[in-house]
């Protein structure tokens, strides 16, 4: 009985740290987390999901698919890369030696081997990368010294590292981007890839649509299961319908069928399409590349 004041306290302090720091501390870090602005936007992020995309997480849910995927890019860092887009009064080979001038000076020789190999062939094609991979330091110094020599240039912000190099994702996934789920499906298992930014790796609601019915007709080595119970086969009326998915051959069903989804499956391909983590935040900075106009 003496020692029991004693035990009571200590199990007391573990219970309440422990509370404390799992419970208390996130809570009070992310529970008042409110909207992002996007970088160099007035826009806000994320954007609510549509009810059919709502539906479709817990869909997702119910069916597991976080057992097997991952919504979590990683990243290793973020590094610049310095881009000459105009050469202005000066043609291809004045530029060469003016880079050429740069190779002795002290704070440009651990990048002669780069600055050398991407103008020892190069025949004035722009855009052109000068630096590639170095530190905002490095990029804003070239940036200065091109635009003194009268050149345009673009500064890029970039992330790199394995999920990146894989195509998964541009940036890493970061609080803001599950402001609006509940519950959270992180994932902690990659039996399959990340899904963090499917919506935009694979925006083709038929093609996800054929992936959850026959995942071999998409890809041909997938261990993901069919989930062929969120569709229907039946026979096809008068005219086929506007929903029937589009399947190869050998995956087809018999002869004057069709396979039509359920409105479970329309629900998680809304879901799966809306996992889009591709615009720059401040806890995640990357410049966009936007394609030209043809």
């Amino acid at each position: 009985m003496k020692t029991g004041l004693g035990v009571f306290i200590v199990a007391a302090v573990a219970l309440g740290s422990s509370w404390c720091g799992f419970v208390l501390a996130p809570t009070l870090q992310l529970g008042g987390a409110k909207l992002a602005t996007v970088l160099n936007s007035t826009d806000t992020y994320p954007t609510q999901r549509t009810g059919d995309a709502t539906l479709g997480l817990q869909i997702y849910r119910a069916n597991g698919c976080a057992a097997c995927h991952t919504e979590q890019v990683r990243q290793d860092g973020v590094a610049c890369e310095v881009l000459l887009t105009g050469l202005g009064k000066n043609q291809p080979e004045e530029f060469k030696k003016f880079v050429q001038s740069l190779l002795p000076l002290p704070e440009w020789q651990h990048h002669s081997k780069e600055l050398t190999a991407a103008f020892k062939d190069w025949n004035g094609t722009l855009p052109q990368v000068v630096l590639g991979k170095t530190d905002k330091e490095s990029a804003d110094k070239m940036a200065d010294l091109l635009k003194a020599a009268g050149c345009k240039s673009e500064t890029r912000i970039y992330a790199f590292g394995t999920d990146i190099a894989r195509g998964w994702g541009v940036r890493r996934s970061v609080a803001a981007d599950f402001l609006y789920d509940n519950p959270v499906q992180l994932g902690s298992l990659r039996a399959g890839p990340d899904l963090a930014n499917i919506g935009v790796r694979l925006a083709d609601a038929n093609v996800q649509l054929q992936h959850l019915y026959a995942p071999q007709s998409v890809a041909k080595n997938s261990t993901m299961p069919a989930f062929r119970y969120l569709f229907e086969i039946r026979k096809i009326g008068s005219t086929p319908s506007p929903d029937a998915v589009t399947l190869p051959k050998e995956f087809a069903p018999a002869a004057g069928c069709e396979v039509v989804p359920k409105t479970e499956a329309k629900q998680l391909v809304a879901y799966l399409l809306s996992l889009r983590a591709n615009v720059p935040l401040y806890e995640a900075p990357f410049t966009p590349v936007i394609s030209a106009k043809p």
